[in-house]
């Protein structure tokens, strides 16, 4: 398999095994050694590549052990410290890996529990390990920019110079980013007064900081539908019909009484990325039907529903994704509901006839 096809097939293993893993070992068994033979591609079997329980006394403290030790010609060029994967991955855990950094040749450090890896190496002060990573590899959602950088890494293509040379930049690039992901998902007060500040001319007062926290938390997630919806659509080839304003009249936004108090009730429903994704495949695929402002959404505690004209009578779809196993809903002329048990978001294009059909049927 390829590299990236290698990686994917280890976050889906460690996806389907995590509930039972409950040990350090177990850990190191089932999820790190796999990452440290068959991504980074070093033999863990030959102790002229990878030492398990690596010792190197520092100090007063003798018979510390790390994880694992990776080495090139006899030389240590990688340090692993492992935690169980029930465990978040935090700097405290992270102590002797400072330790054994200042006293060894390896100028890169990882700190896991199997599904999160963090990289660290010696930016700030030569010899001694940076307190923060410069590589952040979550398998549980694979940023595929580090995916070349996390290559360099590999027993083939060992590139320790480019790595070293690029960390600053990754250092910092992933903790923006992580930054955004957090405002996007949970705006700050700062967040909110920066923005406000540039569009309200008035005191940023409590009231107007309530009315803007959600008048920008609105506005990010409108963007990030926005920016997906253009992805899909150049890459589907759909027609960019221009965008014209629609507003629905009241008897478009009724429905039966059922599903209106479930998509009314807002209490405890938090609408995910995945639901988000989900949705704007669903729109780029009825987009060869209609206008793209027609298909709008609505999240409910069960379901995450796709309508046209904002109209719970005209449903295109339904997400079904906050359970373990994910459906697909989608509806005949009838609007009977037909569930497609679906593994990854991809196997939504597999019904994109019934999805047109639906639109169809109330266009």
């Amino acid at each position: 398999m390829e590299f990236t096809e290698r990686l994917i097939a280890l976050a889906s293993k460690v996806r389907q095994q995590r509930d039972v893993i409950q040990t350090e070992e177990a850990t190191k068994n089932a999820f790190v050694m796999p990452f440290i033979s068959t991504i980074l591609g070093y033999d863990v079997f030959n102790p002229l590549e990878v030492v398990p329980e690596f010792i190197a006394d520092v100090g007063v403290k003798k018979g510390e052990k790390i994880d694992y030790a990776i080495l090139r010609d006899g030389e240590v060029q990688i340090l692993i410290e492992c935690k169980k994967s029930s465990e978040p991955v935090k700097i405290e855990h992270a102590s002797q890996l400072y330790r054994y950094f200042a006293v060894t040749n390896a100028r890169i450090a990882v700190l896991t529990n199997g599904e999160v890896y963090q990289f660290f190496t010696d930016l700030d002060a030569p010899n001694r390990m940076d307190a923060k990573p410069f590589l952040v590899l979550d398998l549980n959602d694979i940023d595929e920019t580090l995916i070349p950088e996390l290559r360099k890494l590999t027993k083939d293509v060992f590139d320790l110079d480019s790595i070293i040379n690029s960390a600053g930049e990754l250092k910092y690039i992933g903790q923006i980013k992580r930054i955004l992901a957090t405002q996007f998902k949970d705006p700050e007060d700062e967040w909110v007064r920066f923005f406000t500040t540039r569009v309200y001319e008035g005191a940023f007062t409590q009231r107007v900081r309530e009315q803007f926290t959600a008048l920008v938390d609105k506005a990010a997630k409108q963007f990030l539908n926005e920016q997906i919806n253009d992805r899909l659509k150049t890459a589907l080839g759909a027609p960019n019909f221009p965008t014209i304003e629609h507003e629905a009249s009241e008897h478009e936004i009724t429905s039966e009484e059922a599903v209106e108090e479930d998509l009314a009730d807002q209490d405890g429903i938090e609408t995910t990325l995945e639901e988000l994704e989900g949705f704007q495949i669903v729109k780029a695929i009825a987009c060869s039907e209609v206008r793209t402002h027609r298909i709008v959404h609505r999240d409910a505690k069960s379901y995450f529903a796709v309508i046209l004209d904002d109209n719970n009578r005209k449903p295109i779809a339904r997400l079904h994704f906050n359970r373990k196993q994910k459906y697909l809903g989608t509806f005949d002329a009838e609007k009977n509901e037909t569930r497609h048990p679906i593994e990854a978001l991809d196997d939504i294009y597999e019904h994109a006839q019934a999805i047109r059909e639906a639109v169809k049927a109330h266009a």
